[in-house]
């Protein structure tokens, strides 16, 4: 299970090249902000941690990723759900998950609570691949 040591020891690693901020890049996306921690290419893969805040309301827009990608929720609760329109989890403050990779793990998150939501990410990500690709909503009566 991946850990707030792992983000740690990748932040700490050798990775950082200071904070570069970056727009969230899932459309339509809305309350969200981001700042990259650190980016690294490793061979063929891109590593990249980031910071990700969801102001309450917001949401990440469907999209779907090209690489794995490891979670820690810093503060708040994330309500995750998929192309199926179900959620399937609900992270709170503490938690860390991951989200696999390709089209057919198309996905939206919300921040459905009253506080911010930070999220520590890291990406593994074929080089050169987008931190994220939009979708469309998949007839999902939120976004």
């Amino acid at each position: 299970m991946f850990t707030r040591g792992v983000l740690a020891a990748v932040a700490t690693g050798g990775l950082a090249i200071g904070l570069i901020p970056a727009a969230a890049e899932a459309t339509p996306s809305s309350d969200v902000t981001a700042t990259i921690i650190s980016k690294s290419t490793i061979g063929r893969t891109d590593y990249v941690l980031r910071e990700i805040t969801i102001q309450p309301g917001g949401t990440t827009g469907w999209h779907f990723h090209d690489g794995t990608l490891y979670a820690f929720v810093k503060a708040g609760t994330l309500t995750h759900s998929g192309s199926n329109c179900t959620t399937d989890g609900v992270y709170r403050t503490g938690a860390a998950f991951t989200e696999p990779s390709g089209s057919d793990h198309v996905h939206v998150g919300r921040n459905l609570g009253t506080k911010p939501l930070v999220l520590d990410v890291l990406y593994v990500l074929p080089a050169g691949s987008p931190l994220s690709e939009d979708a469309p909503n998949p007839g999902c009566p939120f976004q």
